[in-house]
């Protein structure tokens, strides 16, 4: 992974170095994927599968960054950290982002407005996120 990166971020103070903890990583891991799970259940309401999901993809991000050995106050920064820590890519990055900016909405202004396109979006990209980090964990 680019580590460099990283530790740039580091240097100008957004991620500060913290080891890995496994007990972390797999609560994680076993967080993210069992939101994962939930959100894809259609008895429940389109704007609490995109919670789950976007909560989901949010903590596999965290165990992907705190794998490399960081940790970050931020949480858009931990999914802008995803390309460096699992490769993600710039079209999935971009799915992440428009999430997070409607989560922000609904979170700050109640101003929820996601649709099934979004969030099956969402869960691609997060079933890719679990995949690369569940295999971070198990090294």
């Amino acid at each position: 992974m680019p580590q460099d990166e990283l530790k740039n971020l580091v240097r100008i103070g957004k991620l500060k170095p913290e080891p890995p903890a496994r007990a972390e990583l797999e609560g994680l891991l076993r967080s993210g994927s069992l939101r994962l799970v939930d959100s894809r259940r259609t008895d429940i309401s389109l704007e609490s599968r995109f919670d789950l999901a976007y909560n989901a993809t949010h903590a596999l991000a965290l165990a992907a960054l705190r794998a490399e050995g960081y940790r970050a106050e931020s949480r858009y920064l931990v999914f802008q950290c995803l390309q460096h820590t699992v490769g993600l890519s710039n079209a999935q990055w971009r799915v992440l982002d428009q999430a997070h900016r409607k989560r922000n909405l609904a979170e700050y202004e109640g101003e929820l407005d996601v649709d099934e396109q979004l969030l099956e979006a969402m869960l691609r990209v997060a079933r890719g996120v679990e995949k690369r980090v569940s295999s971070l964990v198990a090294e």
